[in-house]
C-alpha cells in the first residue's frame, strides 16, 4: 500500500542518517578545543573532524606532529567548503559575533562564548537567523544546573527573578578595567560585582559564560534582569556557582516559588576553568544536534 511505502522509505531514510558521521568544525584550540579535537578524533565511528581554526595560526602550525595538516584550516572565511554538520566556538566572542550568522546559514552552530549575546545587535540577529533558517543555535549549559527548567519558566512567564553569584579565588579570575584592579588588591573575601549581568561580560570575558547561559535561557529577563555577583575568596578551592530562582508567589499563602542550588567545581588555583568543564563541553557537543531551528540549551 502507499501507507506502507511512504513507511519504508522513511525508515530507509532515518538508517541512512544514523549511519552518517557528523562533521564537526572546531574554531579555537586552546585546552579546551585541543580537548574537544582529541576527542572527536576517538569517536571515529560517529563523529568526523571537518576542520580546526585558531585566531593564532602558529599555535596550529607547531602542533603539526599531533594534528593532521588536512585538518587545518586557516582562513575561517573558508569555513562552508569543509561542510560541517556543526561548528562548535572556543576562541574568544568576537568569532560568533563576526560569523555567528554565516555559520547558522550553514550548519547547526554552538557557541562557547555565550557572552556574545551581551550585545543587544548579535544576540538579535542570531536569534532571527536560527529561528528563520534550517539550523539550530546551541549554548552549552556548562555550570548552569536546571538551565532547562529556567528556559520553561521563562517560557510561561513564571520566572520573576534569576541571580547567580560565582565564587573563585582571586587568581581564577581574569578580569578587565576596574574589575582588574579591585580583584588585585584581595586578601581575604570581596564582592567585585553584583549588578545586571550585561555590564558584567565585557569585564569579565572569559569568567562569565555561566551568567550568559542563564539569561539566555531567562529570555523573559534577559541580560538587564538576571542578576550576577562575582565573589573573590583567598580561601577557595573550588569555583562555586550559586543559583537563586524565583517564582510566582501563592496568592493564598503569599509565599513565593523558590529555587536554591550551589555547584562545587574543584580547581587548581590560578584556572579559569574547573575539572568538571571539559566533561561538561563535551556532554554539550555530543547534545547539540537533531533539535531543528531556534535557541536551544544543551
Amino acid at each position: 500500500t502507499l501507507h506502507s511505502r511512504i513507511l519504508m522509505r522513511l525508515l530507509v531514510e532515518l538508517q541512512g542518517n544514523m549511519s552518517e558521521k557528523r562533521r564537526i568544525g572546531i574554531v579555537g584550540y586552546g585546552s579546551l578545543g585541543r580537548y574537544l579535537v582529541d576527542e572527536v578524533l576517538k569517536r571515529s565511528d560517529e563523529l568526523e573532524l571537518a576542520f580546526v581554526w585558531n585566531r593564532t595560526g602558529s599555535t596550529l602550525e607547531s602542533e603539526a606532529a599531533h594534528l593532521d595538516r588536512r585538518f587545518v584550516l586557516k582562513d575561517l572565511k573558508e569555513f562552508a567548503a569543509r561542510r560541517a554538520d556543526l561548528i562548535v566556538e572556543v576562541a574568544h566572542p568576537s568569532v560568533t559575533s563576526d560569523y555567528g550568522e554565516a555559520f547558522l546559514r550553514s550548519a547547526d552552530f554552538m557557541v562557547g562564548s555565550p557572552i556574545a549575546f551581551a550585545d543587544h545587535s548579535t544576540e538579535r540577529k542570531l536569534r532571527e537567523v536560527s529561528e528563520g533558517g534550517d539550523h539550530g543555535l546551541y549554548v552549552p549549559s556548562g555550570a548552569l544546573w536546571g538551565g532547562e527548567d529556567i528556559r520553561r519558566m521563562a517560557d510561561r512567564g513564571t520566572l520573576k527573578g534569576l541571580k547567580i553569584t560565582m565564587k573563585k579565588h582571586p587568581h581564577s579570575f581574569h578580569l578587565e578595567g576596574e574589575l582588574a584592579v579591585k580583584n588585585s588588591a584581595v586578601t581575604d573575601t570581596t564582592v567585585l560585582y553584583n549588578g545586571p549581568v550585561r555590564a558584567l561580560c565585557p569585564l569579565a570575558p572569559r569568567n562569565v559564560n555561566t551568567m550568559a547561559a542563564a539569561a539566555i535561557a531567562a529570555h523573559n529577563l534577559g541580560f538587564d534582569k538576571v542578576q550576577g555577583q562575582l565573589v573573590a575568596d583567598s580561601s577557595l578551592t573550588s569555583h562555586i556557582i550559586d543559583i537563586q530562582v524565583e517564582g510566582p508567589v501563592n496568592e493564598a499563602s503569599q509565599e513565593q516559588f523558590t529555587v536554591h542550588t550551589v555547584r562545587y567545581n574543584p580547581a587548581v588555583t590560578g584556572r579559569v576553568t574547573g575539572s568538571a568543564t571539559y566533561s561538561s563541553f563535551l556532554s554539550s557537543m555530543l547534545a547539540a544536534h537533531n533539535k531543528g531551528p531556534g535557541v536551544h540549551l544543551c
